[in-house]
């Protein structure tokens, strides 16, 4: 038999899970005491100091002292993101691609096809838009 109880090994894991993330908040405070750009440099070695020193208390006056500002760039960061992402996406499906061209040339040989088998089109005209559209 074991001389560790289960609930023992409830609060172990419990204390475990709260370290995790007591060094999750702990990274993030960090991380957005350096990209905010609103914060000047001197303000940045402050928190940054405070928060290295004291840690629990540095962690929980920078949450209340700036942690609505936090959350609202970390959401402006994320809509920045997203906008850029589109902007990419559309820019590289209005690219001309060389490998793009080639299913237009198909489709439009086919449709050349069709109209000089309806007889819309005689074997000279088709033979011309042919040529052109392959010299492209």
């Amino acid at each position: 038999m074991s001389n560790y109880p289960l609930l023992n090994l409830f609060l172990t894991f419990l204390w475990f899970f709260l370290w995790v993330l007591w060094f999750m908040l702990l990274f993030r405070v960090i991380a957005d005491i350096f990209r905010d750009d609103q914060l000047g440099g001197w303000g940045k070695a402050g928190w940054t100091i405070f928060v290295c020193i004291l840690p629990f208390l540095g962690v929980f006056v920078y949450l209340i002292a700036r942690g609505r500002s936090m959350g609202e760039r970390e959401l402006a960061r994320a809509r920045r993101q997203e906008q850029d992402f589109r902007s990419y996406v559309r820019e590289a499906a209005q690219s001309p691609d060389p490998s793009a061209a080639a299913p237009d040339r198909v489709s439009e040989l086919e449709r050349l096809a069709g109209l000089r088998n309806h007889g819309d089109l005689t074997e000279d005209e088709y033979q011309q838009a042919k040529s052109k559209l392959l010299a492209v």
